[in-house]
């Protein structure tokens, strides 16, 4: 019997091959659970401490710093949305690199598609004009971020299953190239004319732009990010396409064997998360920004690239990684405010954090 043949009809009814399972005691007995949680526990609380010797070493009180952050983050409504503004982007972001990380594929270039799907916003709403509604105009910006955000994915993941060239490093490179791109668009062909030297495009209109929910900034791009977690955790875990991912991801020879059309799931797998790395950039240009600028979104790609290992690339887990690491970065700014500190003082908390949950958090192998 042709086993590549005849695999498939076993493998669609097999036990999910290549994932990796929990540990036993974690699954089965409380104890393990409870285990877990306090080693988990412990390495935060010890990130903590250790951000606070930081803090005490540049001569700022621990206390008043960290009250600072929370009252940034979390201090008021106005507050509270800032942090959920900023955690949408992440969080698409982070589903970007989770989804292509289910096929073992590593998706670093989440930046470079960002600024695409930014692109891709703001060129359909400049080629349809300002004479549609509302619903039609954000149908079709989300629409072409998404494929800006695509085809930007698409490229490394070309060059994967055709040349075997590592996607890690194409995909990273890739992120400077969309820099170049959008500092090219803003300083020439899509600059404002009345910019006064400085380069952004031209704002877009009331009928471009995502309805506010609160406040003059929260807008319904909030919700747009955790409904896309569910939606890619429903396709990992109740689809056939999902299943046959985490096969590759788990063991591509296994994936061969079973008749799977491994080129195709992987170049499938990227060019999904490229599209969920584009509707960051169309929730952020579209909700927040409202035009182009060379530095919009500075940096938003790694950070999702570091919520998403957070989660260990689980998508409902991205959400609380994205969520904790948009408030940390948020309370930068109250950081700036009572310790005299620059902003980027937060990204040591953020490495500390990752730390605490990749390295001191995992339990030993013994």
């Amino acid at each position: 019997m042709n086993v590549a043949t005849a695999a498939p009809e076993l493998v669609d009814t097999a036990p999910d091959v290549g994932v990796t399972p929990p540990d036993a005691d974690e699954t089965t007995l409380p104890r393990g659970r409870w285990r877990s949680t306090a080693r988990l526990a412990v390495a935060l609380v010890s990130a903590l401490i250790i951000y606070a010797a930081f803090l005490m070493a540049k001569g700022a009180s621990p206390l008043d710093a960290l009250r600072a952050m929370w009252d940034s983050a979390f201090g008021d409504a106005d507050s509270l949305g800032e942090t959920l503004l900023r955690t949408a982007p992440l969080l698409l972001g982070a589903l970007a690199v989770a989804l292509p990380a289910t096929a073992g594929l590593f998706n670093i270039g989440g930046q470079g598609q960002m600024v695409l799907g930014a692109i891709g916003a703001c060129g359909a709403a400049y080629a349809i004009g300002d004479g549609r509604s509302t619903a039609v105009n954000l149908v079709v910006m989300a629409f072409a971020a998404a494929a800006g955000g695509m085809l930007w994915a698409a490229i490394p993941a070309i060059l994967r299953v055709t040349t075997r060239a590592n996607e890690a490093i194409t995909s990273l490179l890739l992120n400077y190239v969309a820099l170049i791109f959008l500092n090219w668009l803003v300083f020439e062909p899509w600059k404002d004319p009345t910019s006064l030297g400085q380069a952004y495009s031209e704002a877009l209109t009331e009928t471009q732009r995502l309805p506010i929910l609160w406040g003059n900034r929260v807008n319904v791009g909030i919700l747009i990010a955790p409904i896309a977690a569910v939606a890619v955790f429903v396709l990992l875990a109740a689809t056939r396409w999902g299943f046959r991912l985490r096969v590759l991801g788990g063991n591509p020879e296994a994936a061969f064997r079973a008749g799977f059309r491994v080129r195709w799931l992987a170049f499938s797998a990227m060019a999904v998360g490229g599209m969920l790395a584009g509707l960051a950039g169309f929730v952020e240009i579209v909700g927040v920004e409202g035009r182009l600028r060379p530095d919009v979104m500075p940096g938003y790609g790694y950070v999702a690239f570091l919520a998403a290992w957070l989660a260990r690339h689980q998508p409902l887990r991205c959400v609380l990684a994205a969520f904790v690491l948009a408030a940390i970065a948020i309370g930068g700014n109250g950081l700036k405010i009572s310790a005299g500190l620059s902003g980027a003082a937060v990204n040591i908390l953020m490495a500390l954090v990752l730390l605490a949950v990749l390295g001191w958090g995992k339990r030993s192998a013994a």
